[in-house]
């Protein structure tokens, strides 16, 4: 049993690493998105051989079922200039190369401190054993206090960015519906009383009038 969940394991592992790596290398952004739909499926088969079933559903459910969802539909709908974003990839490898081999080695100290802990120090679980149930009984006892200030901190987030979007602007029009139903007809037409205006038309002279016309007394 062991020996298939360590071959399970290192199957998905080598197909995350494929895929994580496959995101930041594919031309297609549309192919992209989909590697990384791929490569959280196979975190979550991670997590269910590691007996943590709310973890695994939570990243397919939340992360595979709606934010990667949205990410696939904004990637086709948004035309994006593929050679712009290429042009900086090799100048940010100065910077990107040590931070991810930075990133390797703390996951690698962690994943060797991990497989060389004695079998003796970690408990048994008992069979009928809950993952969920027990991460939620440990959440509301022990770090009820903690989780209240992280929902009261997401419910602050989420009134600035509605009070950022929607707040008034002078070149921003919009239509209040109570004034337009108190609206009388009334208010909506106005007569205007004009003065008319009459232009009276001269005649006109004929060509050979102005010439033999007699000159005045000061001619």
């Amino acid at each position: 049993m062991l020996e298939l969940t360590l071959s399970l394991f290192y199957a998905f592992a080598a197909i995350l690493v494929f895929a994580a790596l496959r995101v930041i290398t594919a031309r297609n952004p549309v192919h992209a998105v989909l590697y990384l739909v791929l490569s959280f499926f196979s975190a979550a088969a991670i997590w269910l051989l590691l007996r943590a079933e709310f973890l695994a559903i939570t990243l397919v459910l939340v992360y595979v079922g709606a934010v990667m969802v949205l990410f696939l539909f904004v990637v086709m709908m948004v035309d994006f200039d593929l050679e712009k974003l290429r042009q900086g990839f090799w100048a940010n490898l100065r910077v990107a190369a040590p931070v991810g081999g930075l990133i390797v080695f703390e996951m690698s100290a962690v994943l060797i401190r991990s497989f060389n802990v004695p079998e003796a120090t970690v408990a048994p679980l008992p069979p009928n054993f809950d993952n969920t149930k027990a991460l939620g009984r440990l959440i509301y006892t022990d770090y009820v206090y903690a989780f209240e200030i992280a929902a009261v901190i997401l419910l602050v987030a989420i009134v600035a960015a509605i009070a950022l979007t929607l707040r008034r602007r002078k070149d921003s029009k919009f239509q209040s519906p109570a004034e337009q139903v108190k609206v009388k007809a009334a208010d909506r037409v106005r007569l205007v009383s004009v003065a008319p205006v009459i232009k009276i038309k001269a005649a006109p002279q004929e060509p050979g009038a102005a010439e033999s016309a007699p000159p005045g007394k000061g001619g």
